[in-house]
Formats: structure tokens, C-alpha cells, sequence
């Protein structure tokens, strides 16, 4: 039996995999308790299913198996996995791995030394029109490819971290379709929209971030076809996360190397960078 612990449970995803596992879904791992700042989602959660609270987030160092970070502010994300690390646990970091360049690359570093395992990120990648557009690019089946477009929500105010809060979901389906080596990106702020172009090697992509409607969408441009592909959420990208994190569980390896799994931190800090500036901004990254 596995035993986690869920760090982090403002939003849904802490109550997703707690359905998953109350229906059956790995019957080898138990949820031994949760964690937030906030008491009321804790509480939530222990009446739902009668789930431990923890009295804080470090109780349970040297008694789980893993650790579940699914705090709604980035900035948590390290603070909370940071006493588990020595432990050499796998871990699953929910978006935004974090907020700020430096500290993912001080947390990259301490999970490198530790052999901590970790997966996460944005469930969008595992949207079905994302992973098929990403099969395709892959097969070759829109030749050269020239460019796209990638459309999802924005929360530009949110409490929970502003930009930061939603903007990695954009982020990680157009890396999961045209891959992770942006250069550079140009971005704009338009009240509380936002749009950016993003700068590979042999085309560019265009992002649009809209604060209504929750629009997900995606379109490659190739030479020798056009795809759009609206990509709506199942539960199939939240049962992909679980399943993750429950290869992990088992010994398998991470499916991205340290520094691919924060690159979209850097890419984050480029677009606000730009917004900011009102110039193209180069997409820096530190080898962890």
C-alpha cells in the first residue's frame, strides 16, 4: 500500500484524485492526509471522505510515499514539497511549478540531488485535441510545420498568484504540440486579455489568453495541411495525472528531464517580462 499526502487542496484537483481513488482507480494507494492554508477546503475534503487534516504541511515528512502539491498559488508549490525533498520521494507539482525562474531552478537542483522523481504540471497537455495535434506534428502530417495558434483563460487578477494562476495551461499545450525551445516571446496586456507571440527556431506560434468564455483551442499550420482542434475537457487529463504519479509510486522514470519540467517557468517569466517592457524578451533557463 502507498501512502500520500495531498498539499495544497483549494481547488478541484485535490478532490479529483480523491474521487479517483474512493472509485477504485490504483486501490494501492491511500490518501493519510491534506493540507491547505486555507481551513475551509480541508474541512471539505475530511467530510466528503473522511480524509486526515494535517496541522501543517511538513507533518507527515518520513511517513508517505509521495507527495500530491496541488496548492492553487505557485508559490507555495516549493515551500510545501521543500521537507520532503531528502526523503527522496516522488512528487507530483501541480501549475505553475512555481512562480519565479531562480527558485524552480533551486528546487530542480535539490530534487536532482535527492533523486526525487516528479511529475505534473498542467493537465491541459493531456486535452485530446492537444495530444492529437501533438501526434500529428510528430507523424510529419502537416509537412513543415509554419506556425499556430494556442487559445486558453487567463485569470490576470487572480488572488492566487495573478498571471501566473492559469497562464502555464496555454503554455504547456503549445509545448506539447510544437515542442519546448521558444527563444524569445513579444507579449501584450489588454486589460485583463493578453496575447503574445512566441519565437522557435524556423516559425512562430501566437498565444491568446482570454478572461471570459474558457475557451481551449488549438491550430497547426503546416505545409500541407491545417488542423483546429477545440479541446474540451474530459477526465481523462486528471485519471493521466493520477496514473503518473502512480508510475512514479512504482520506480518508473520521470517522462521529462529536470529542466524540461521547468521550462514553462521561464517561458511564464519571459511573457510577463514583455508585457512589462513592451519589447520581445529572450526565454532564459539555467541547466539543473
Amino acid at each position: 500500500m502507498f501512502k500520500i499526502a495531498i498539499l495544497g487542496c483549494e481547488n478541484s484537483h485535490a478532490n479529483s484524485f480523491l474521487n479517483q481513488l474512493k472509485n477504485g482507480r490504483h486501490d494501492d494507494v491511500t490518501v493519510v492526509g491534506v493540507y491547505s492554508d486555507e481551513e475551509a477546503p480541508c474541512q471539505k475534503l475530511h467530510d466528503e471522505f473522511g480524509v486526515y487534516v494535517m496541522k501543517s504541511f511538513d507533518e507527515l515528512v518520513g511517513q508517505v510515499d509521495g507527495i500530491m502539491v496541488t496548492a492553487r498559488h505557485g508559490d507555495n508549490h516549493y515551500k510545501y514539497a521543500k521537507p520532503y525533498l531528502a526523503s527522496g520521494i516522488p512528487m507530483f507539482i501541480d501549475k505553475p511549478i512555481t512562480c519565479d525562474g531562480a527558485e524552480a531552478v533551486e528546487f530542480m537542483r535539490e530534487a536532482k540531488k535527492y533523486g526525487v522523481r516528479l511529475c505534473g504540471g498542467s493537465s491541459c497537455k493531456y486535452l485530446p485535441g492537444v495530444t492529437e495535434l501533438a501526434k500529428q506534428v510528430k507523424e510529419g502530417a502537416f509537412g513543415v510545420v509554419r506556425g499556430g495558434n494556442v487559445c486558453a483563460p487567463l485569470a490576470m487578477t487572480s488572488p492566487y498568484g495573478g498571471f501566473y494562476f492559469y497562464s502555464q495551461h496555454l503554455v504547456q499545450m503549445m509545448t506539447t504540440i510544437f515542442g519546448n525551445d521558444v527563444e524569445e516571446v513579444s507579449a501584450i496586456a489588454c486589460n485583463n486579455e493578453a496575447a503574445f507571440v512566441a519565437k522557435y527556431k524556423d516559425y512562430p506560434v501566437t498565444g491568446s489568453y482570454t478572461s471570459e468564455g474558457w475557451y481551449y483551442h488549438a491550430v497547426v499550420y503546416g505545409g500541407k495541411a491545417l488542423k483546429a482542434e477545440k479541446c474540451e475537457f474530459t477526465s481523462y487529463p486528471f485519471e493521466q495525472e493520477l496514473d503518473d504519479m502512480y508510475d512514479l509510486l512504482c520506480g518508473k522514470e520521470m517522462k521529462e528531464s529536470y529542466d524540461e519540467f521547468i521550462r514553462s517557468v521561464f517561458i511564464l517569466n519571459a511573457l510577463e517580462a514583455s508585457m512589462k517592457s513592451g519589447k520581445s524578451e529572450k526565454v532564459q533557463i539555467i541547466p539543473v
